[in-house]
């Protein structure tokens, strides 16, 4: 399969009553890939969906996708483009019609058998197929984002943007969710850009990722490349526990306890966490964790050392 430059970002700038949200920003996606876009609470992620769907008006910069400028408000009069999709935080469904009306809302009726087979094929990538004839007021939050999402790629559009798409499903049932709609859309050659919090929603599925923070990129380059090297604190945090230690960044998992070393700890709490426990420990009045098959008695003394990679 071919890949070519479909998204443009060229220096953008945004912000709320002059303060600025997010500053000359810039980047560019291949059709068909998936960019995560990681950072704090208020650090720009939705404000840059919102810009990517033509939802405000840039302060400065330009974005194309293909060769068509994506503009906002003061130049058209319904934000957004048949091309693109976008999932936001706040469903826009209609509560009164079922699952399946929903997601068929914006089928064309021309070709009923074909309008069916492609409802109940959304349906089944979003794991909602018992829900069909179910009203939506009748559903969970995190059914009706699945209603939200089956209904945005149901006319398969060329980029979908996706704020915090598994915010409000059960964890048992994100995994697999998050499995089976990010292979579809990979399927179907759809480019996507997820906003979110979660490390689950990126590893093992975006090819790339974009770091923002105090209105800037600090960092774009794949989720291996970021996790085993990662150069902030805000970085690390997003992947995992994990300590600074002669100013060096460590994962909990990263620690081994030895015999002898340099850095002799006190352990402060054991927390259970399935097959390892994480353990608290003071070194040096600072807190430090790392992770041991068992847990230990409070003011046990032991000696830590780096895993080497």
């Amino acid at each position: 399969m071919l890949f070519y430059i479909m998204l443009q970002v060229k220096n953008i700038s945004f912000g709320y009553n002059k303060n600025l949200v997010l500053e000359r920003i810039s980047f560019q996606i291949e059709s068909g890939e998936y960019l995560a876009i990681i950072g704090e609470s208020g650090s720009g992620k939705s404000t840059l969906l919102k810009l990517l769907y033509g939802q405000h008006d840039l302060n400065e910069g330009h974005i194309y996708w293909k060769n068509e400028e994506i503009l906002g408000p003061k130049y058209n009069l319904v934000a957004g483009y048949d091309f693109i999709k976008y999932v936001a935080q706040e469903f826009e469904l209609m509560p009164f019609i079922s699952v399946e009306e929903n997601v068929g809302k914006f089928l064309s009726n021309f070709f009923p058998e074909e309008k069916k087979e492609r409802i109940n094929e959304l349906l089944n990538v979003v794991e909602l197929s018992e829900f069909a004839k179910t009203k939506v007021k009748l559903l969970s939050g995190g059914q009706k984002q699945r209603v939200a999402l089956a209904r945005a790629i149901a006319k398969q559009p060329e980029i979908i943007l996706l704020d915090e798409p598994f915010s409000h499903i059960d964890s048992f049932k994100k995994q697999s969710l998050r499995r089976k709609l990010f292979r579809y859309l990979k399927e179907k050659g759809i480019t996507c850009i997820v906003a979110s919090h979660d490390k689950d929603d990126v590893l093992g599925h975006a090819d790339y990722m974009l770091v923002l923070q105090d209105a800037k990129i600090i960092s774009y380059d794949k989720p291996q490349q970021l996790y085993k090297n990662p150069k902030t604190p805000l970085i690390a945090s997003f992947f995992g526990e994990f300590n600074i230690i002669d100013n060096t960044i460590k994962y909990t998992h990263q620690l081994k306890i030895v015999d002898k070393s340099d850095l002799k700890a006190i352990v402060k709490q054991s927390y259970f966490k399935g097959h390892y426990y994480l353990i608290e420990a003071e070194f040096c009045a600072e807190k430090v964790f790392f992770q041991h098959s068992s847990s230990f008695m409070v003011n046990t003394e032991i000696y830590l050392d780096f895993i080497k990679d």
